[in-house]
């Protein structure tokens, strides 16, 4: 898939080396669907390859028709409409496991890749998108404005993405479990406290700071090499105990897909109302 081919994402690369990923579809507040993490895959495939790509930066796309910060999206998480596989091509399916609700496939690509991946989360992320970002990403900084909620436990399904090994590994069984469990509402404040995120900018900052810091990651001004060497050090080690917890992650996901429970998650939320649940 060429990047120019890309329709949920934008691909940019700059003359210093700096390749933006944007999340492009506002309208749905960035969700991303099983296309949008198949367009993950294949840019961070270019990414890798391109001997002129040194840094990667991902974001949301502004919505168009808004100019309120507040309401500004990284990505609202996964997108399970079934119109946003409309018109895919049938060699395109092929490459979409729909057993694959972990996304092992991207979140492996992203944690394997050996050049430093940032993202500048600018708004609202929610599940997946936050935990793709926590497994994929070197980096994480968010602007003041920014939230985060993984609300797995409320939908009748599992964490994602590998955040079963990365939240314990941060912030502890405890307080991992009880953020899982209870679906909690996190500010990006909280998120720098709890180790989730590295920086809190002002809103209008964001951006500026972020390729500030991806420039010192590479030449003239930084060493891209070694940190790419740094990087593997660091990541490797954890390889096999990464893919471990995306087979676990799928195997519960698929058990809670047609669970009474996820049933009603969906049907209340639907329906505007409480979930009564079952525990079946």
């Amino acid at each position: 898939m060429k990047t120019e081919d890309f329709k949920d994402i934008t691909y940019v690369k700059d003359e210093q080396g700096i390749v933006t990923l944007t999340f492009s579809t506002p309208k749905r507040k960035n969700a991303l669907s099983p296309y949008s993490f198949l367009e993950i895959f294949w840019a961070v495939d270019h990414f890798e390859k391109d001997d002129g790509a040194y840094v990667m930066i991902m974001t949301g796309a502004k919505d168009p028709e808004s100019y309120d910060p507040l309401k500004e999206a990284y990505s609202s998480g996964g997108y399970f409409n079934p119109d946003a596989m409309a018109g895919i091509s049938d060699e395109i399916m092929q490459q979409i496991d729909m057993k694959d609700i972990a996304q092992k496939k991207v979140t492996v690509k992203l944690f394997n890749c050996n050049k430093p991946i940032i993202a500048a989360i600018n708004g609202l992320c929610i599940g997946g998108a936050f935990t793709m970002s926590l497994a994929g990403c070197d980096l994480i900084y968010m602007s003041e404005h920014a939230w985060i909620q993984m609300p797995f436990a409320k939908l009748g399904i599992v964490a994602e993405l590998a955040s079963s090994f990365m939240l314990p590994r941060l912030m502890g069984f405890q307080k991992a479990k009880e953020i899982i469990y209870f679906a909690k509402k996190l500010t990006a404040q909280e998120c720098f406290e709890l180790n989730i995120a590295n920086a809190v900018l002002p809103h209008e900052e964001l951006m500026d700071h972020v390729m500030e810091q991806a420039k010192q990651l590479i030449p003239p001004g930084g060493a891209n090499y070694a940190i790419q060497q740094m990087k593997r050090v660091f990541n490797q080690p954890y390889k096999y105990a990464v893919e471990q917890a995306l087979d676990l992650e799928n195997e519960g996901l698929n058990n809670c897909w047609t669970s009474a429970d996820f049933a009603e998650a969906l049907t209340a939320r639907f329906e505007k109302r409480a979930p009564v649940y079952t525990g079946k």
